[in-house]
């Protein structure tokens, strides 16, 4: 027998990770702008920014909220509750 407890348990799991993915990657952009303005302040120091950690949190940062708004887009899509341009042209509801 399925416990349905599971189920739930697995769906909000694959919800989760991709946001706290969306939110590391979010930090490490805000940590990159940051330290790239604070260096204007200090005369000893050559302003330079950091792309590596910038560019892998933008990566991160669109990967989860592409993968949270996709999953959002087709259950919404399954229950008829998205506008009727997206809605499935082949007629056959999702399952």
């Amino acid at each position: 027998m399925r416990n349905p407890l599971i189920g739930r348990l697995i769906a909000v799991l694959l919800l989760v990770i991709p946001g706290w993915a969306a939110t590391y990657g979010f930090l490490l952009m805000k940590d990159a702008v940051f330290l790239y303005f604070s260096q204007f302040g200090d005369e000893q120091v050559t302003p330079d920014f950091n792309w590596l950690p910038f560019l892998g949190g933008a990566v991160l940062f669109l990967l989860g909220v592409f993968f949270i708004g996709g999953w959002i887009f087709f259950r919404d899509r399954k229950r008829n509750y998205v506008a009727p341009r997206f809605m499935d042209k082949s007629g056959k509801r999702g399952k």
